[in-house]
């Protein structure tokens, strides 16, 4: 008896020690992961929390040489660019999800579709860019706010839909034959049964690209240029706040480096926002966990 007991106390210390020692790993795994995220928004915060301030917001760009100013016109620009780009590529992902995930499962087309739609996730932005103003600018013979926002949806549409396709194939297919038992046509149950039944992860997705999108700099490159103004119109050139964050990094100003960086704290305080909305919603307003 004694003997057994040792046995397994043996056997229970062992165990014991190799969950510690597992769970140990793994702390420090999170650790080293948090290291290079806290290094970043510490950095970017410490650099350019300082000039930030009420001319910055408010003010558009001082000329050449010239000290103040600010990044209004670009923080305006961004948004711009970034909602027509979602006006844009929502949609198109969405409804291309509806497809991926009710009936493209098997199908050959739906195996190309998404086989695409991912092969387009990994292509570098700056070839997204290129693209854009090979099919926009060039034909168009300007720069302009629109085709920033293509070349933007174009990278859009495969992340939402995919990220549409895996929020409806979430949804339990009991809910499916529930609603189609009551006599409903497909299109009616997809649309007022599974999309409401997967909308937290649907917003969420679509959130998690709107921010994807508003750090990307190399297409707006290519098809938004710049603009030292305020906006005049979608068919122009536009301030956007990556592109000019770009451009004041490289000059040789230390007036425009210290805006530099202060346009990357408002860039990154925005994605953060963005980024925590878009959980808050999923979760608070729609129950439902991403």
């Amino acid at each position: 008896m004694n003997a057994a007991t040792d046995r397994y106390m043996r056997l229970y210390r062992r165990r014991k020690l190799k969950d510690q020692m597992m769970t140990a790993l793994l702390r420090l795994c999170v650790v080293l992961a948090l290291i290079p995220l806290v290094s970043i928004l510490s950095y970017v915060t410490w650099r350019g929390i300082g000039a930030v301030n009420l001319d910055f917001l408010m003010k558009t760009p001082a000329p050449v040489g010239a000290s103040g100013g600010g990044m209004a016109n670009s923080i305006v620009g961004s948004g711009i660019v970034v909602g027509l780009a979602a006006l844009m590529g929502i949609p198109v992902g969405v409804l291309a999800g509806i497809y991926l995930a009710e009936y493209g499962r098997n199908n050959l087309f739906g195996k190309v579709v998404r086989f695409l739609a991912d092969v387009l996730q990994g292509i570098p932005s700056i070839v997204v860019g290129i693209v854009a103003f090979t099919l926009v600018v060039l034909p168009m013979q300007t720069f302009s706010a629109f085709a920033g926002a293509v070349a933007l949806s174009m990278m859009l549409v495969p992340f939402v839909a995919r990220t549409a396709e895996e929020a409806i194939l979430t949804v339990s297919d009991d809910i499916r034959e529930a609603a189609m038992a009551l006599g409903q046509p497909r299109w009616r149950v997809i649309l007022s049964v599974i999309l409401h039944a997967a909308r937290g992860a649907l917003v969420t997705g679509a959130m998690l690209g709107i921010a994807r999108l508003a750090g990307e700099t190399a297409p707006l490159l290519f098809t938004a240029l710049n603009n030292r103004f305020w906006h005049q119109g979608l068919l122009a050139p536009i301030s956007t706040l990556t592109v000019q964050v770009y451009t004041y990094a490289i000059a040789p100003f230390d007036d425009w480096n210290a805006q530099a960086w202060a346009g990357a704290f408002v860039l990154l305080t925005l994605i953060l926002l963005t980024n925590v909305v878009a959980r808050t919603l999923a979760r608070s307003k729609y129950g439902e966990r991403s």
